[in-house]
């Protein structure tokens, strides 16, 4: 979502950071470009105003630190007023109240307000223990009842058996008396939309909220809205009195606007964002987690975050005890593979490494991209379990069935093993030390390549499969307290967390000037 306004962005302040003092213009000239960068992320102009005048506030004039340049010191404000503006601290949905606690959706049709509806409810149904009641408002949109009762259905939440003829507000006052005789402690309204803010859709919202009284009411916003989201959340706020704001598509490719202007013209927190179609792509918003995004600083506590829910530890555990006996076979290749699917990818991943989000696109141009897992896979899947297990079976006849039922060629599949026969020699060379290592060791030498010297160890956080749930949250909490505010270079970030123990698929390619990847043959 923020890849453009990170691009532009970063080239503009790290064209400050090697610069020695900088004079009043020199600050009004970098301005006048993150204004440009701001307007082109579709940042509505009163918002982009307000934010590059606190900034030049702030840096012309502004005492520096003895150890830190100029220009260190306006990345530094930069960051911090990125942080105000989506909010400082995260909030998340407050269910601080008598239950049952009553949640109100309301938007535009269209922002996947019924969807999001299902996935606010399976997250209060997973995380915080709550039994939740859906009901569908909205009699207008044909199926949209029936898609609700799907919806809880599909993620076993219950919902408000649908009469017909009923109004919006009878069946809100309908629901929070069922929510009282079943015993939920939470009941969700998913309201109607339009296609626009019109009069009497404000006086139904209006009505439905004097009705049942809800304790939360949010705006569900789509975050690709671009300029209109500006006067969607003011006309909601003013006429409605929203709590919160919950931003869908955020995986998506728009360049991020909304979620900036949103929180900054209604002064609400954007409690939840939407990163994909399945009911459980629902976060938490943290505001210094996106802003650190937005400058290229990486997020370790999103990513150690992701491991602790994607990563089996058993599996894990398992997988490292074989790893440590040198025995490394194509099972373990694709669970690897499978984990890093889990995790986002190697685009997610590279994302969230501090220094790393620029490297996405050199290592797309060089072919090592998600699609090239992906064809690893359907690779390993084609294959049976003895040859799996025994990679030396595989003689010419068998490549050239693999090769039809996985839509390669030979050559793809001699890559993969002669992948596959590199990471196992190192893992016997590194005998019980490869416990996990193996990102670390790959990672670290690609680092030492690009110049990147504070991440050349790689090793200074330990393995995250090797740990408990309880470790896991002590450590994310320790990040997250520590702040990422890496200097250019990312000298003394320390380390970065061994995934389980591998970064599979890199085949032979090199990237463009980058020279070869350590320990892997360059192509001829």
């Amino acid at each position: 979502m923020f890849e453009n306004l990170q691009d532009r962005l970063g080239s503009i302040l790290n064209g400050l950071t090697g610069r020695g003092a900088l004079s009043e213009a020199d600050v009004s000239a970098a301005l006048r470009e993150v204004r440009r960068a701001l307007l082109e992320a579709d940042v509505a102009l009163e918002v982009v105003r307000s934010f590059t005048d606190r900034v030049r506030d702030k840096a012309v004039g502004a005492a520096v630190v003895k150890s830190i340049k100029p220009g260190q010191m306006v990345v530094k404000i930069v960051h911090d007023e990125l942080v105000e503006m989506l909010g400082n601290d995260g909030v998340g949905v407050d269910l601080a109240a008598a239950a049952p606690v009553v949640i109100m959706m309301v938007g535009l049709q269209g922002s996947g307000k019924t969807t999001t509806s299902a996935k606010v409810a399976k997250r209060l149904t997973d995380r915080e223990k709550k039994k939740v009641l859906l009901a569908s408002l909205d009699t207008r949109r044909p199926a949209a009842q029936e898609q609700l009762r799907q919806l809880g259905q599909q993620t076993g939440i219950d919902v408000l058996p649908i009469i017909a003829g009923q109004s919006p507000t009878d069946i809100a006052s309908r629901a929070v008396q069922a929510a009282k005789l079943g015993g939920h402690d939470v009941v969700i309204l998913d309201t109607a939309g339009r296609t626009h803010i019109d009069e009497p859709l404000m006086v139904e919202m209006a009505d439905i909220k004097k009705n049942s009284r809800p304790h939360e009411i949010l705006l569900v916003a789509d975050a690709l809205t671009g300029q209109d989201a500006v006067n969607l959340a003011r006309n909601f706020d003013e006429r409605v009195g929203i709590t919160g704001l919950v931003l869908t598509r955020m995986d998506g490719d728009g360049r991020g606007g909304a979620a900036l202007s949103m929180r900054a013209v209604t002064g609400k927190p954007i409690k939840l964002i939407g990163v994909g179609e399945k009911m459980t792509e629902l976060e938490e918003f943290h505001p210094r987690r996106i802003a650190d995004r937005i400058l290229g600083m990486g997020d370790i506590v999103s990513l150690v975050e992701k491991a602790a829910e994607n990563i089996d530890a058993e599996k894990a555990a398992a997988m490292a005890a074989k790893m440590a006996k040198g025995k490394f076979d194509l099972n373990d290749l694709a669970d690897q593979l499978s984990q890093m699917q889990k995790m986002g990818g190697m685009g997610g991943i590279m994302g969230l490494m501090p220094g790393m989000a620029g490297m996405k696109d050199k290592m797309a141009a060089a072919g090592l991209d998600d699609k090239l897992f992906k064809r690893q896979m359907a690779i390993i899947s084609s294959m049976t379990k003895a040859e799996r297990s025994n990679p030396d079976l595989l003689k010419h006849s068998r490549k050239k069935r693999i090769a039809a039922g996985s839509g390669t060629d030979a050559a793809e599949i001699n890559k993969l093993l002669k992948m596959h026969r590199q990471m196992a020699d190192m893992m016997k060379m590194m005998g019980g030390k490869g416990k996990g290592g193996m990102m670390k060791q790959m990672m670290g030498g690609l680092a030492s390549k690009m110049g990147l010297g504070g991440l050349g160890g790689m090793g200074g956080m330990p393995d995250l499969s090797s740990m408990d749930p309880k470790q896991l949250e002590a450590l994310a909490k320790q990040a997250e307290a520590a702040g990422l505010k890496p200097p250019p270079g990312l000298g003394g970030m320390g380390g970065l967390p061994g995934l389980g123990g591998g970064l599979p698929g890199l085949g032979g390619a090199k990237l463009p000037g980058l020279g070869g990847l350590p320990g892997l043959p360059k192509k001829k």
